[in-house]
């Protein structure tokens, strides 16, 4: 089991930047393989918005390539998402996931809001 926990959220006028990291904690921490962040917004689908495997190698959605970063620190147990001109289509809950052993676990959640 992966304990998860997010920070880094906040409120960012349009155009702005945050940048959100992930503490990951096990007893097993080289057991983790996949790390990522999804999103959901109020009464939408929930949206998986960037990965990164254990040797670096990182997928995005279309909504977000360009302008979030994600990146992991594996000596940290912490991964990263540096997002760049944000959108206020960009609000939403964040959650941090990582994936153990096949079995995918999720943080508590982070809001990002982003005004117009």
């Amino acid at each position: 089991q992966v304990q998860l926990v997010e920070s880094g959220g906040g409120l960012v006028q349009a155009g702005g930047s945050l940048r959100l990291s992930c503490v990951a904690s096990t007893r097993s921490i080289f057991s983790i393989s996949e790390m990522g962040w999804s999103r959901q917004a109020p009464g939408q689908q929930r949206e998986m918005v960037a990965s990164i495997s254990r040797h670096g190698i990182t997928t995005y959605s279309d909504s977000v390539k360009g302008r979030f970063t994600i990146s992991r620190d594996n000596a940290k147990n912490t991964v990263y998402l540096q997002m760049n001109s944000l959108k206020p289509e960009d609000t939403a809950v964040y959650y941090c996931i990582a994936d153990q052993r096949g079995q995918s676990n999720w943080g508590q959640g982070t809001q990002v809001t982003v005004s117009s």
